[in-house]
C-alpha cells in the first residue's frame, strides 16, 4: 500500500491537497496591457497546482491565458466570473480576494 509522506495516510485518503487548498489566499486583480487590452490576474495560487487550476479556470471561462512569475493571466476581465468558477474547482468563496 502506498502512503502519502506528508499527512502519513494511504494515498487513497490523503487530505493534503484539500488542506493545501483551503490555506491558500488567492488574489484577483485586473491589468491593463498594450492598446487597452484587460487581463486578469490571479496570484496565491500554490506552486505546484499552478498549471493544472490555469487549464481548467482557462476551461470555465473559455478565454485564454498563460503562467508567468508565479501568477495566472486570463485573457480579459473576468471579475464577475471568476468567483463562480473557482467554486466548481474546490476553492471556497472566503478564500478569494477581489481587487
Amino acid at each position: 500500500m502506498d502512503i502519502c509522506p506528508k499527512c502519513g495516510l494511504p494515498r487513497q485518503t490523503c487530505i493534503c491537497e484539500e488542506i493545501a487548498k483551503s490555506e491558500q489566499r488567492i488574489t484577483i486583480t485586473l491589468d491593463k496591457r498594450k492598446f487597452g487590452k484587460l487581463i486578469t490576474v490571479v496570484s496565491g495560487v500554490e506552486k505546484n497546482s499552478l498549471k493544472e487550476i490555469s487549464k481548467q479556470l482557462k476551461n470555465e471561462l473559455a478565454c485564454g491565458g498563460t503562467v508567468k512569475d508565479n501568477k495566472i493571466e486570463l485573457q480579459g476581465d473576468h471579475s464577475k466570473k471568476i468567483v463562480q468558477a473557482f467554486a466548481k474547482i474546490g476553492f471556497k468563496e472566503e478564500q478569494i480576494n477581489l481587487q
